[in-house]
């Protein structure tokens, strides 16, 4: 019945599930959970607000190619994302740049800082803190230790139970100093959030009549795979079609080499009946309390509705047997983790009728743009 299997229908299934029935082929998409969308599914909640269920999701890029892609599925709404972070009693902006530096510093202090900053890196550019931490300058060494301090070692703690120096330096660099002015958290040439939702561009991509999509299916509870032969059956029967899976590559492959590790999170939602929450998007909480940031979703949306929902994130430990931590957002990111993961990849490769793509199947950080370029030039390539 089918040339394709999917697991997973987030961007890197429901993208590839689109190309291939374009194709006039035939697909068959399984998620284990409710909904499409994967963790950019959006709903309504209780009280009338558009929120997301999985933590906020705001599209930057400056790929054209993608934006013009997925515009084909949705109206988009011009939308520049700010954050702020709690510091010593008051917000500021985040990433840390040189409005932050004014707002903290005394007056000349932070004269000297900004003008070494511009002369050393020019303006624009973004230096990662690990990175500014060795300059030899004594002022920006000053700097540095307190960014670190104060916005980045307790907010990395949280995050990823783990010490700053013990993760890749893909992810710290994630964490840069902005030597700027510009109080955007991205600066990419297109921002902008789906005008009716990110569900609705999900709807979009998998409506062909040559996609079926099961919801609330574990893939083994429908599909074997012999992970000697490679040898794939459906319903019971032999599948000669292929396997594309954008799950964890460790379960896939039934723990042959063991667990690789995740980062799982827990969102407290609260409505309260007032207009406005907190000043901006996102605030977030390096020292302060268990979550690491709030959320309020009316800045992203630009709903006129009475009252408006906030979400708190909790990071927590990945555990497969635990309901309430068994969603694995994040691969962790170490040397370690990155040698168990290169057997299961290079395991991978002799069946030719697999194809892993995706965050956790590829044990990589795809921001949704990067996700979406992948699977465009995956299908590009392969088919």
């Amino acid at each position: 019945m089918f040339d394709y299997i999917i697991i997973g229908a987030g961007f890197a299934g429901s993208v590839l599930a689109e190309r291939l029935a374009s194709r006039q082929k035939r697909l068959l998409v399984i998620d284990k959970r409710r909904h499409i969308g994967g963790n950019c599914y959006d709903c309504f909640d209780e009280h009338g607000v558009l929120i997301h269920q999985y933590g906020p999701h705001l599209f930057h890029t400056d790929n054209k190619a993608v934006f013009d892609y997925l515009g084909q599925f949705t109206e988009w709404r011009n939308y520049q994302h700010h954050v702020l972070a709690f510091i010593d009693g008051q917000n500021v902006p985040a990433p840390f740049n040189l409005n932050a530096i004014e707002q903290l510093f005394p007056k000349v202090l932070a004269e000297t800082l900004t003008a070494k900053l511009m002369s050393i890196y020019g303006y624009g550019k973004k230096v990662p803190i690990l990175e500014l931490r060795q300059h030899e300058d004594a002022d920006l060494k000053f700097l540095a230790d307190f960014i670190y301090d104060k916005l980045f070692v307790n907010y990395t703690a949280k995050q990823w139970g783990l010490k700053p120096e013990e993760i890749a330096g893909e992810v710290t660099a994630r964490v840069p100093v902005h030597v700027s002015r510009d109080n955007r958290y991205f600066q990419d040439r297109y921002q902008a959030v789906p005008k009716h939702g990110y569900t609705k561009i999900f709807e979009n991509l998998l409506k062909s009549p040559n996609i079926n999509v099961m919801l609330q299916t574990e893939f083994k509870s429908v599909m074997d795979f012999d992970t000697e032969s490679g040898a794939l059956r459906l319903f019971g029967s032999p599948f000669k079609g292929e396997l594309i899976y954008t799950g964890m590559i460790d379960e896939l492959f039934d723990y042959r080499f063991g667990e690789l590790p995740y980062r799982s999170l827990r969102f407290d939602f609260e409505h309260h009946s007032v207009e406005q929450f907190q000043a901006t998007t996102t605030v977030n909480y390096p020292n302060d309390y268990d979550y690491t940031r709030i959320t309020e979703f009316k800045h992203i949306n630009a709903q006129k509705i009475a009252g408006t929902t906030v979400v708190k994130e909790f990071p927590q430990a990945f555990d497969r047997h635990d309901a309430g931590k068994d969603i694995p957002y994040y691969p962790i990111f170490t040397d370690a983790n990155a040698k168990k993961y290169t057997q299961y990849q290079e395991y991978a490769e002799q069946f030719k009728n697999i194809t892993l793509v995706g965050r956790l199947a590829e044990n990589r950080y795809y921001d949704m743009d990067d996700m979406v370029a992948r699977a465009l030039q995956l299908f590009n390539d392969k088919w």
